[in-house]
C-alpha cells in the first residue's frame, strides 16, 4: 500500500488497522521535510509564513464552516461553556490567527545565532550555534489555533511538525492545516513540514509517544491533566509539558485597591478557559479589612462563583466553603478560590504547596515584597502588578507560542521559536592536534 493511499484510508475510516504503518510513514515524511526546512534560508521560510497567512484568510469561509460543525458536535456532547469558548472561531479570531502567523515571519531568524564563543590557549575557537530540534510532535485538544501557531513556530525555527488535534477540533484543525501546507508549497518548501494526523483514533497518540521509529525528537502536549499525564508517563522521547495552570493573584498589604480589582477581574474573567487564568486569590490579612470585601464583591457581581475560607464566607452568603481540593484546582471556569493569608511568607508557602508552577502574580506597591515574590516563587512566569493572562507567547513578543512549559529542562514558560532550537558546537582550528 502506498503512503498516499494509506493516508486516504485512515482519513476516511478513522480507526483503521493501518494506524501504526501510516503514523510511521508520517514520521518518515516529517524527517525528510525537517532536513529541507532546516537548510532553507530565512527568506524562504518567511515567504512560506506569509503565504500561510494569506491562505488562512482566503480559506476563512471553509475554516469557519468546519468550526461550526465542530461546535455543533461539542454542544450536542454537552461540552462546558469554557471548553466551547476554547474551540470557537469567528472572523475576528481567525483574522488574529492569520496575523499571528504573519508576525512570526517578522521575528529574527533563530537559526545560526552564535550563543557563545571563546578561544582556548591552543588557538582553537569555539562557537555554540542555534540549530533546529528536528521533528516536533504536538498533541492538543480543543484549540484549533494551535494548528497554526505550532506549525508557524516550528517552520520559523527550521523544524517539521506533526500535529495531532483532538476529536473536538478535528474538522477546524484539518482546514487550518491545509492552509499551512498550501503556504509551504507556495514558497517551494515541502508540505510535509506540517502534517496533521488524519485520524481521531487514539492509537495514533500511542504511536507518537513511541517515537514513530525514531523520527520524533520532542513531544509537546497541550491539553488537560489526563492527556499530559499520559504523555509524561508513556513518552519515549523528550517532552515539553505543563500540567495545571493553577495560577494565583496575591494582594499584598500595600496593594492599591483599584489596581488590585482591575488586575484580579482581568486575570480571572478575561478568558476563563486559558491556562493563564487566575484560579486562586490570596489576600494579606493586613489589608483584608479594606480590600477583601470589595474584591470578593467585584467577583460575585461579575458572575464569578467564589469558594472561600471562613473570613471570605463571612462577607457574603453567596460564598461557599472552600475545601483543600479547591486550592489545588484549575477550574477553567467562572469559579475562584479565595483565601486570607498572614503575609508574604504564607502566600509564597501556599503557592509552593498548591500551585502548578505556571504563572503567579503579586499586586503591591512594596518593591521589596515584590522582589521577594519574584525571586522565591518557583513558577515559570512570575508577575508584579499585572494580570496573569499575560502568560502568552504573543504578549512576550514571541509572535505566538507552542505552549507554556512548566518543567525545568531546556524550555520554560512560553515556548517560542528560540525554545524550539537546540545547538551545536563549531570548532575552528589551524592544524592543531591533541598531544
Amino acid at each position: 500500500m502506498t503512503s498516499d493511499s494509506a493516508l486516504r484510508i485512515i482519513a476516511t475510516n478513522g480507526a483503521d488497522r493501518n494506524v501504526g504503518a501510516v503514523m510511521r510513514e508520517i514520521g518518515k515524511r516529517a524527517r525528510a521535510a525537517a532536513r529541507k526546512v532546516a537548510l532553507a534560508p530565512a527568506e524562504q521560510r518567511n515567504a512560506a509564513l506569509l503565504a500561510m497567512a494569506e491562505a488562512l484568510r482566503a480559506r476563512t469561509s471553509r475554516i469557519l464552516a468546519a468550526n461550526a460543525q465542530d461546535l455543533a458536535d461539542g454542544k450536542a456532547a454537552g461540552l462546558s461553556v469554557s471548553f466551547i469558548d476554547r474551540l470557537a472561531l469567528d472572523d475576528t479570531r481567525l483574522a488574529a490567527i492569520a496575523d499571528a502567523v504573519a508576525e512570526v515571519a517578522e521575528l529574527p531568524d533563530p537559526l545560526g545565532r552564535v550563543l557563545a564563543e571563546w578561544t582556548r590557549p591552543n588557538g582553537l575557537r569555539f562557537e555554540r550555534v542555534a540549530t533546529p530540534l528536528g521533528v516536533i510532535a504536538v498533541i492538543f485538544e480543543s484549540r484549533p489555533n494551535v494548528t497554526a501557531d505550532a506549525g508557524a513556530l516550528c517552520l520559523k525555527s527550521g523544524n517539521a511538525a506533526i500535529l495531532r488535534a483532538g476529536s473536538d477540533s478535528f474538522r477546524s484543525s484539518t482546514e487550518i492545516a491545509a492552509a499551512m501546507r498550501e503556504g509551504l508549497e507556495a514558497a517551494g518548501l515541502p508540505a510535509d513540514a506540517i502534517q496533521l494526523v488524519p485520524t481521531r483514533d487514539r492509537a495514533a497518540v500511542g504511536e507518537i509517544l513511541a517515537g514513530l521509529g525514531g523520527t520524533v525528537d520532542v513531544v509537546v502536549p497541550r491539553g488537560g491533566k489526563s492527556l499530559v499525564a499520559r504523555v509524561q508517563s508513556e513518552a519515549r522521547v523528550p517532552v515539553f509539558a505543563h500540567l495545571d495552570g493553577n495560577c494565583h493573584v496575591y494582594v499584598d498589604a500595600k496593594a492599591d485597591l483599584a489596581m488590585a480589582r482591575e488586575i484580579l477581574l482581568n486575570a480571572k474573567l478575561r478568558r476563563t478557559g486559558v491556562c493563564g487564568a487566575a484560579e486562586t486569590l490570596l489576600v494579606d490579612e493586613a489589608c483584608a479589612a479594606t480590600h477583601l470585601a470589595p474584591l470578593v464583591g467585584a467577583l460575585l457581581e461579575a458572575g464569578c462563583a467564589v469558594r472561600g475560607d471562613e473570613a471570605v464566607q463571612a462577607l457574603d452568603a453567596r460564598v461557599t466553603a472552600a475545601t483543600a481540593e479547591d486550592w489545588a484546582t484549575e477550574y477553567l471556569d467562572r469559579i475562584i478560590a479565595v483565601k486570607t493569608v498572614p503575609g508574604l511568607d504564607a502566600a509564597i508557602d501556599h503557592i509552593e504547596r498548591y500551585g502548578s508552577h505556571h504563572t503567579d502574580a503579586i499586586v503591591t506597591a512594596d518593591e521589596a515584597a515584590a522582589a521577594r515574590f519574584l525571586t522565591e516563587v518557583d513558577s515559570a512566569i512570575v508577575i508584579h502588578n499585572a494580570s496573569t493572562q499575560f502568560a502568552d507567547g504573543g504578549e512576550f513578543g514571541f509572535g505566538a507560542e507552542i505552549g507554556i512549559a512548566t518543567g525545568r529542562m531546556h524550555a520554560r514558560g512560553p515556548v517560542g521559536v528560540e525554545q524550539l532550537c537546540s545547538f551545536k558546537y563549531r570548532v575552528h582550528g589551524a592544524g592543531q592536534t591533541r598531544p
